[in-house]
């Protein structure tokens, strides 16, 4: 065993912060130790010898060689929603760039105002892990659901004291847990996933199953729709490690990739439409281009041993924000591969992550009960040699 090779994960006190957190269990100088993720960058990686070397990527950092850098990315927390009694398990935007919906395992669904910090809307679940949530693209209705093994359709109203419950629409059963939702470009149908192994297409006002597809080998756990108004597939990731790309006008798998080596926790189109992203339990996210058919980036370090539960894109696609089970969010530059920010904060495993429509915020919810949304921007590399003004941009 090499001096620099992990032996266990586990929980505990750090041995250099004494907080307790997920630890990395390593030997340093045939010692061993017990850091936590933030205490192993700061000594700098421990000089970790590679143990994933991979050439296949090459191609595309080459290409990237000539693009400025980003920079670094300062980001600044704006709000912490509290009101989840439980692990926050999802979470969702409203189109109108204000609102979220969230689910956990409390049972509860709630609608906030994300730059007050108010709760609109809360609905008590029939069951507890509700695992899914999305917004209506009409910002009029949110979908959620979880072990019940269905989706539900909630109208909102402007009345805040309205009994929502009573105006539930059952629109999806499946066999078994649902892990993901998602309206398609109008409100009237609703693609679902679920532990049962299956996606599925249904039309919210009668219930009606338009379409079904058979192509996982286990647990469905993400889905994300392609983004284009027209556009007719969308992409799923799952325990069999495969993130498959389906026609939903066929039915059929048009596409499918297996080069994680655990399961994939969380899928998402790049902004054009042309590739996609999953986080894993493997601890690395990866990008795969879908004119290329392979997959052409891979986002990791030897220090990042813990999964990556969400991933999302910044509108421009530049970055890539994951949560990883560290209780971290790790910003990539997705052209160079590169990490360009560790966010903190989060005092359990990051569940959830989502850029607002506009790329002005984004939104994690974590294990530790609480969503917090955050703004950012970049200071430039020129202006830290002139100190006179600062580029300001959405998180873009």
């Amino acid at each position: 065993m090499c001096d620099h090779t992990f032996v266990a994960i586990t929980f505990g006190p750090c041995d250099s912060c004494t907080l307790n957190k997920p630890l990395m269990n390593i030997y340093l100088q045939n010692e061993p130790v017990n850091y936590c993720s933030l205490c192993v960058e700061m000594v700098g990686d421990l000089s970790f010898a590679p143990l994933r070397a991979d050439n296949r990527h090459e191609a595309l950092h080459q290409a990237a060689e000539k693009v400025e850098p980003l920079g670094q990315l300062v980001t600044k927390a704006r709000r912490s929603l509290k009101g989840h009694g439980n692990k926050v398990l999802c979470t969702d935007w409203c189109r109108d760039k204000r609102r979220l919906v969230s689910s956990s395992q409390d049972g509860k669904v709630i609608v906030w105002e994300a730059f007050t910090a108010n709760k609109e809307h809360a609905v008590t679940m029939p069951c507890t892990w509700v695992m899914a949530c999305a917004y209506a693209p009409s910002g009029c209705a949110i979908a959620c659901g979880g072990l019940d093994n269905k989706c539900s359709v909630y109208p909102l109203s402007l009345d805040k004291n309205e009994n929502l419950s009573a105006k539930k629409k059952s629109v999806a059963m499946h066999t078994n847990y649902l892990s993901a939702c998602s309206f398609t470009n109008s409100d009237m149908q609703i693609l679902t996933s679920s532990g049962d192994g299956t996606c599925a297409l249904w039309d919210v006002e009668s219930g009606q199953l338009l379409q079904s597809f058979h192509g996982h080998s286990a647990d469905v756990l993400s889905l994300d729709l392609a983004p284009s108004e027209t556009g007719n597939t969308f992409v799923s990731g799952g325990c069999d490690k495969k993130a498959n790309v389906w026609d939903m006008r066929s039915g059929q798998n048009i596409q499918s990739f297996e080069t994680h080596e655990s399961d994939i926790n969380s899928v998402k189109y790049y902004p054009s439409g042309d590739a996609f992203a999953t986080g894993s339990d493997d601890a690395t996210c990866r990008l795969y281009d879908l004119r290329a058919d392979r997959e052409v980036a891979i986002y990791s370090k030897e220090s990042i041993i813990f999964g990556a539960s969400s991933v999302d894109f910044s509108i421009s696609g530049r970055l890539l924000f994951a949560g990883y089970n560290d209780y971290t969010i790790n910003v990539w530059d997705v052209l160079k591969g590169t990490r360009v920010s560790i966010l903190f904060g989060h005092e359990n495993r990051v569940s959830t992550v989502r850029v607002s429509p506009d790329g002005t915020a984004f939104c994690s919810g974590s294990w530790d009960h609480t969503l917090r949304v955050r703004t950012g921007r970049y200071l430039s590399l020129s202006d830290t040699h002139t100190h006179t003004h600062t580029h300001t941009h959405s998180l873009t």
